[in-house]
């Protein structure tokens, strides 16, 4: 079972790699984390689950508009406070 501390660094991680320009294989990665984020929320309450569902749809806009940079900034901050 993923922990909130692996998947806050996976996220950091993340965000770092498509600041830096390397787009396919944080891309991929990303498929995972979003599966542990899913399998880590299922716990939660339905309003921090909602919360998880926004910015995962955030993030997949970002990435279907090749805004990699906005995708690292939802990783790197709002993923991280909901993380806390």
């Amino acid at each position: 079972m993923p922990t909130i501390a692996k998947c806050r660094q996976h996220a950091a991680k993340l965000a770092l790699q498509f600041r830096l320009g390397s787009t396919t294989a944080p891309a991929l990665e990303l498929a995972s984390l979003a599966e542990q984020l899913i399998a880590l929320f299922s716990r939660a309450t339905p309003q921090q689950y909602g919360q998880l569902q926004q910015i995962l749809t955030a993030v997949l806009q970002c990435q279907q508009q090749r805004d990699w940079l906005g995708l690292a900034d939802y990783l790197e901050y709002e993923l991280a406070e909901l993380l806390q």
